[in-house]
């Protein structure tokens, strides 16, 4: 109950208008920008398809959080509902899941306006173009770093002033940032080169893969991910329940409008030279990279078109920004939510009684997402990852929407999804097919990632709330992180070391003979250790607390077939079209599998979930008094 208290602390001062332009503005960031040229880069002409795929799947994941969210109505709520359905262990896992992408939004988004403004001859100095085996990226200097720095400060002050600052603030720079980019598809058709969509190596001159590939690498699905912003904010808002899904499914619908009409103007209103794919895949490295549209612009005879160019580049600064403040306050929200549930210290909790936001998970927040700028200091190198940890965890939303149909009937429902038992599992599905569909060489990233934060469960919350004493789970934490570094070691200079594994579906590299026979036992020896903490903890819990465990055995089971499943697949290291080296599970089949296997773990995760304390708190908060379930994982049966 104290969870709810400070719930009850935050300041109700966010309208219907200002929840949208919070996921507009989360929306219309860097992704809009870059995100064009990145996925013209990797699918050529079908990066519209990316679009429209990306958007639609994204809208799937929408749909269902728009039920929960009305539903129930908390500020940092993706990260809670998993522990209100299925206990701490899942909890956990898919909060420091989404921890990891909330805190390097800001730094990305602070990274991609410094790189738009050294655009500008005279602000040239703030970055620098490098290629190397991972590819041709444009990089900060120490001065950019320092400028983003700066700008994250900036943030934080806008943040600080409270939710209703921020709001009216993101409100007036919401409506110029969804201006500019709408007249900038409409003056670019006046370029426009039909020409481009057939030349070059034809509409599919990337093949039919990189479509798909380029969803969660190229800032695509980055790019719809701002429309979570009405739901972590949704405990500040003044009528939660009927304001926040529709700010949901509004923003991700103009979203997908806009972004395929911007890829449309920029794909046909480029010049472009030479022959076949490599003139695609040459935009990495072009005099478009700091700048797309700003570039295309600067470069027109039209008259005006200059000026324009002008627009843009203080566009370059606002739009990124623009989502950077929200973020910080996405992430202010995320570890405030996460302290809720237990996970962290009750400080990160308390809610600042003059401002009415949590004031210390604000200045960490500042401090983790300015640490990321330094040995990241390109958008393109983050953005894969934070795409890929952001949408692992909207795995969530189905499995709690009909978790929640069955153990909360009772509870008030503004909006209620219609096929709701179909659409709950495409979600699932889709936000599966998209990490997969981010490679091996980044899959593999996210899944030590995760499973990096284990030992801090272990170690942290498991003492306390599952009675474990401290002396074994240290010990079984540090042993933990020696073994994941070992195997990492190895994965990484053995099986995704872009020297020995193709990473451009353009310029295959066969990958040797090594990277086949180190992969299966690293991840044997990893698995085995994964499976072996969890087996930990189930064992020396309370006889009481156990549940929460077996409750989140199917998380860990989808999390290690991810592995497999990307490396024998089409977007793996088998990229050669014949024997040896060509995939086993090869396109359109991998798809198949991994969705079949995605629907395994949903239905696995639907019976894993039981009735939890926090749910029958919630119901007592609306005035709907729930009776204590009969067991514990027979609420969804």
């Amino acid at each position: 109950m104290e969870a709810a208290q400070e719930d009850q602390k935050l300041k109700k001062g966010l309208s219907f208008i200002q929840l949208l332009f919070l996921s507009l503005g989360g929306i219309i960031g860097s992704g809009w920008l870059f995100g064009v040229l990145f996925g013209a880069a990797i699918a050529g002409p079908a990066a519209l398809i990316s679009w429209i795929v990306g958007g639609i799947m994204v809208l799937f994941i929408a749909l269902v959080y728009a039920e929960v969210s009305g539903m129930i109505p908390k500020s940092g709520g993706i990260v809670r509902y998993p522990h209100y359905t299925h206990g701490s262990y899942t909890g956990y896992i898919l909060g420091w899941a989404y921890l990891l992408s909330a805190v390097t939004v800001p730094a990305i988004e602070a990274i991609a306006a410094i790189s738009y403004l050294s655009s500008f001859k005279t602000l040239s100095f703030l970055s620098y173009g490098i290629t190397n085996i991972y590819g041709s990226y444009t990089l900060l200097t120490a001065s950019g770093i320092f400028v983003a720095i700066l700008l994250m400060v900036g943030f934080f002050f806008l943040n600080y002033f409270g939710i209703k600052f921020l709001g009216r603030w993101n409100q007036y720079f919401g409506y110029w940032k969804l201006v500019i980019p709408t007249l900038t598809f409409i003056l670019l058709f006046s370029l426009f080169h039909a020409s481009n969509f057939t030349a070059y190596g034809g509409f599919f001159a990337t093949k039919l893969p990189s479509v798909f590939l380029a969803i969660p690498t190229a800032g695509i699905v980055f790019s719809y991910l701002g429309f979570r912003q009405a739901l972590e904010f949704g405990g500040e808002a003044k009528n939660p329940q009927k304001d926040i899904p529709r700010a949901l499914i509004f923003s991700v619908i103009i979203a997908i409008v806009l972004y395929f009409f911007l890829q449309l103007a920029f794909t046909g209103g480029i010049t472009l030279t030479g022959t076949g794919a490599s003139v695609w895949s040459g935009l990495f490295s072009s005099a478009y990279s700091t700048g797309p549209f700003y570039v295309v612009f600067h470069e027109a005879t039209i008259a005006g078109f200059g000026a324009w160019a002008v627009i843009l580049l203080i566009d370059g600064v606002i739009s990124p920004s623009g989502t950077g403040w929200v973020y910080l306050g996405t992430s202010t929200r995320v570890l405030y939510g996460l302290s809720t549930d237990g996970y962290y210290p009750k400080k990160l909790m308390e809610v600042n009684k003059k401002s009415g936001i949590p004031f210390l998970p604000l200045i960490l927040s500042l401090v983790i997402g300015s640490l990321f700028i330094a040995p990241f200091p390109s958008w393109a190198v983050l953005v894969g990852f934070i795409s890929s940890a952001t949408v692992f965890t909207y795995i969530m939303g189905g499995v709690a929407l009909r978790h929640l149909r069955k153990t909360a009937k009772d509870l008030k429902r503004p909006f209620r999804l219609p096929y709701s038992s179909i659409l709950a599992p495409i979600g699932f599905v889709s936000a599966a097919l998209i990490v997969y569909w981010s490679g091996f060489t980044l899959e593999i990233l996210l899944v030590y990632a995760i499973f990096a934060g284990l030992p801090v469960y272990v170690m942290f919350y498991a003492t306390k709330g599952l009675q474990i004493k401290k002396s074994l789970a240290y010990t079984v934490g540090i042993i933990f992180w020696a073994i994941e570094a070992i195997t990492f070691y190895f994965m990484y200079y053995d099986v995704i070391n872009p020297a020995k594994v193709n990473l451009s579906a353009s310029t295959p590299i066969a990958a040797p003979a090594e990277v086949f026979t180190y992969f299966p036992i690293m991840f044997a020896i990893f698995a085995i250790s994964v499976i072996g903490v969890t087996f930990f903890l189930y064992s020396q819990s309370a006889s009481a607390s156990r549940k929460e465990i077996r409750s989140g055995l199917w998380l860990i089971g989808f999390i290690l077939t991810l592995m497999p499943l990307s490396f024998y697949g089409a977007f793996g290291p088998f990229l050669s079209a014949t024997p040896p080296n060509s995939a086993p599970l090869f396109f359109p089949w991998d798809n198949i599998v991994m969705i079949i296997d995605a629907l395994i773990f949903y239905f696995l995760a639907l019976r894993s979930g039981y009735g939890e304390q926090d749910v029958q708190d919630i119901l007592k908060e609306q005035g709907v008094p729930m009776p204590e379930p009969s067991g514990s994982s027979s609420g969804n049966k």
